[in-house]
């Protein structure tokens, strides 16, 4: 049994992988410094609803952009686990992607697991587009190449900096106004952060397919995509298990 993980900015996904069967996934507040020990008091007992334990898990699969956490999920699967997990980057491993873009290495382990599965799954040319911690879009011409993307501020970070720079406008919760005209200070600022960022998008879309003469189809994966599901035009699929897909691709790929 594989369990991926998913090391991210602002939410670590465990998910345990078995055959003919979905994921089970589980989510912890990213901690960098977070131990090991921490990791398995966590997960224990979590793995005990399911009917499972430590012992069940065969392999471990990590893809990280937190570079300062690698050194405790390495000793809490080499300790607990008794594994010795593969991350994405690892020497020795390899994606199969074509990356045009001058730096391929340069691509965080995210975005390389996203490409993965998405190029595998769907039609090309397409643009990916993921909101986490930060929003970014991935373009894919018609040949599955990874030709570049856009990285911007996600929308909780655009949220966090309004409140922080004014002195009277307080922070707010992020959810999908009812009308696009706010009628006091909170539903006008919902409206100008949701609506501002979903016209931002569908902006970025349109010059992403212009600049590049295609038509994509447009996948929308990340923990804040929910939020957005409906209200963006020309979404063709909405896949909140991509990473998690792209990972279980990465390591069965690589493994021996």
């Amino acid at each position: 049994m594989l369990l991926a993980i998913d090391a991210g900015n602002t939410n670590t996904v465990f998910a345990v992988c078995r055959d003919n069967a979905a994921p089970r996934v589980w989510r912890i507040q990213a901690v960098a410094a977070r131990t090991a020990d921490e990791y398995a008091s966590w997960l224990l007992p979590l793995l005990h609803e399911e009917g499972l334990s430590f012992k069940d898990i065969t392999d471990v699969v990590i893809g990280s952009v937190v570079p300062s956490a690698n050194l405790n999920f390495r000793k809490f699967c080499e300790t607990y686990l008794k594994k010795t997990p593969m991350f994405v980057g690892d020497a020795g491993t390899s994606h199969g992607l074509t990356i045009t873009i001058p730096n391929p290495d340069s691509l965080g382990a995210d975005r390389v697991v996203n490409v993965m599965a998405a190029t595998t799954l769907h039609p090309k040319p397409m643009i990916i587009i993921d909101f986490g911690t930060a929003t970014k879009l991935e373009v894919i011409d018609a040949s599955g190449a990874y030709i570049g993307g856009i990285i911007a501020p996600g929308i909780n970070q655009s949220a966090d900096a309004l409140h922080m720079a004014t002195a009277k406008l307080p922070k707010i919760d992020i959810m999908k106004p009812k009308a696009v005209t706010g009628i006091d200070t909170i539903s006008a600022m919902r409206s100008g952060i949701f609506w501002g960022y979903v016209s931002m998008i569908e902006g970025l879309i349109k010059r992403l397919a212009e600049e590049n003469n295609f038509k994509p189809f447009i996948l929308v994966t990340g923990g804040l995509a929910p939020l957005f599901e409906g209200s963006i035009d020309g979404v063709d699929v909405t896949d909140d298990m991509l990473t998690i897909k792209g990972l279980q691709m990465f390591f069965q790929r690589n493994k021996k």
